[in-house]
């Protein structure tokens, strides 16, 4: 298997003697992203409030054109960035008639930002939320389908990759083509786009796609963004100056307008070093002919090779029976053991800890993430035997 570590030298060589399995979490960095964090200094030293032509003339379309060809929308344009996901997920929310009665359609296993956001706002008298289970997962898909088509939704809300699980949706076009058509239909993506290939182009033209860098993207937090569905006309209660930004709509009598690209869920302004990041590494993927499918191939193979070492240990907690999924075709870069209790979780989570084996503990359940930056020489559990 081919090493990639020359990439990341600077975050392994200050986490040596650790085996760090938590990169859906927090993602190692790679070494080029030092550099652009310095460009962006320099650029705004030396050219001061002139550096926003070099942003949004050269740096922001570069970024946009680069996602949307990982994304296949072709739809540079419709992409709009922010500091996080959240402030896109409320200005999407914002479009709502809210002194009317609403309903939205979610799962149990969204993330904890929009779980709670949507818990909150569940508490008005005005909305109704339902969240569909995603397990068993065999028959979520039809499960979730069927529900957006029963009723009249205001607003629909999946995940591409389950953040909780790492379970991958199959057909996303097939639940966005099931919502009712005056339905708002958003994807959480962030733990699918640089992980999982993604292929939006049947969607494009009715959903949103949020995601950002901090995980798979590899350039760290603060730069999220959103795909706006080409000719959308939904005016966000939560805007900001930067939404004037191009040719904008015609607004009458008065009213606010926006522009009539995706910048018109665009906020105020933001740290853009985040977008450097990020930029450097779409770069260097691009320089290195790494593709979303190789980086996919290559966290499978380490997923394999983790998975046989475990069937090797035979240990009594941690094994291929304590997975939630067992399809590796769809499922994120990360794999889930469910276990008896949240404290037996939390036990072998400080004891890998411990022993220099980075893990993420969620309620009753173990992740254990791969990269890039992994190699499965490398690769040791013996602090497992005898637990």
């Amino acid at each position: 298997m081919k090493s990639y570590q020359h990439l990341y030298q600077r975050f392994l060589s200050a986490n040596a003697g650790k085996q760090h399995f938590a990169c859906h979490s927090h993602h190692y960095w790679p070494d080029v992203t030092r550099q652009a964090m310095l460009q962006y200094w320099d650029d705004s030293a030396s050219l001061a409030d002139d550096k926003w032509d070099v942003i949004f003339g050269k740096k922001v379309p570069a970024v946009q054109q680069h996602i949307a060809g990982i994304l296949n929308t072709q739809q540079p344009g419709q992409l709009v960035f922010a500091p996080n996901t959240h402030e896109l997920l409320y200005r999407i929310l914002s479009c709502l008639d809210w002194s009317r009665p609403l309903r939205i359609l979610t799962t149990d296993s969204e993330f904890h930002s929009f779980n709670r956001q949507i818990d909150r706002l569940a508490e008005l008298d005005n909305l109704v939320v339902e969240k569909v289970p995603t397990l068993p997962f065999a028959d979520f898909e039809q499960r979730f389908a069927e529900t957006a088509a029963a009723r009249d939704w205001d607003l629909i809300f999946v995940s591409q990759v389950f953040f909780n699980s790492g379970l991958a949706v199959r057909d996303l076009g097939a639940l966005v083509e099931a919502a009712p058509p005056q339905a708002i239909f958003v994807i959480d993506g962030y733990h699918g786009f640089m992980a999982l290939p993604t292929d939006l182009s049947s969607v494009a033209g009715r959903a949103f796609y949020l995601a950002g860098s901090y995980k798979y993207a590899q350039g760290g937090e603060g730069c999220c963004f959103a795909h706006v569905p080409a000719n959308c006309d939904l005016r966000p209660l939560y805007t900001g100056w930067f939404a004037e930004f191009g040719e904008l709509d015609q607004a009458k009598d008065g009213r606010v307008s926006y522009s009539t690209d995706g910048m018109r869920f665009a906020g105020a302004t933001m740290d853009y070093s985040a977008l450097y990041r990020l930029l450097a590494v779409l770069e260097l993927f691009a320089q290195q002919g790494l593709t979303v499918e190789k980086v996919h191939q290559h966290v499978q193979r380490c997923q394999q090779h983790f998975l046989g070492m475990l069937d090797k240990l035979d240990h009594s907690l941690l094994n291929r029976a304590a997975l939630v999924q067992h399809d590796a075709d769809y499922h994120g870069h990360f794999l889930t053991f469910r276990l008896q209790s949240p404290e037996q979780v939390q036990a072998l989570h400080r004891h890998l800890k411990s022993h220099g084996v980075m893990t993420d503990a969620r309620g009753d359940r173990l992740r254990f993430g791969f990269a890039l930056y992994h190699d499965p020489g490398q690769y040791d559990l013996h602090c497992l035997e005898g637990l």
